[in-house]
């Protein structure tokens, strides 16, 4: 199975963890919350918590948003994950 978020973002495109001086997810800082691993919304840059953290924040965000398509924002990840699609990508 294809997934044309994944296949439509080029590696150029992918918004870089460089562009982040401090790591933390958006959301939980708002709410005293705690996050596990975090994620980078592809379609507008938002940094959020996983589906491991208990408010699971980049979940709702494409849920509620319409952004399919997150990048995790872990040193020594590479990986994008399309939540409509349920498909992930290496790059």
């Amino acid at each position: 199975m294809s997934c044309q978020h994944l296949n439509d973002l080029t590696d150029e495109q992918i918004i870089p963890k460089a562009n982040y001086p401090v790591f933390r997810c958006a959301e939980c800082i708002l709410i005293n919350g705690r996050w596990v691993h975090l994620r980078i919304c592809q379609t507008c840059g938002k940094m959020l918590c996983c589906d491991s953290s208990e408010h699971q924040h980049a979940r709702r965000h494409a849920e509620e948003t319409g952004h399919p398509v997150i990048s995790s924002a872990e040193l020594g990840e590479q990986w994008l994950w399309c939540f409509v699609d349920e498909q992930m990508k290496e790059y």
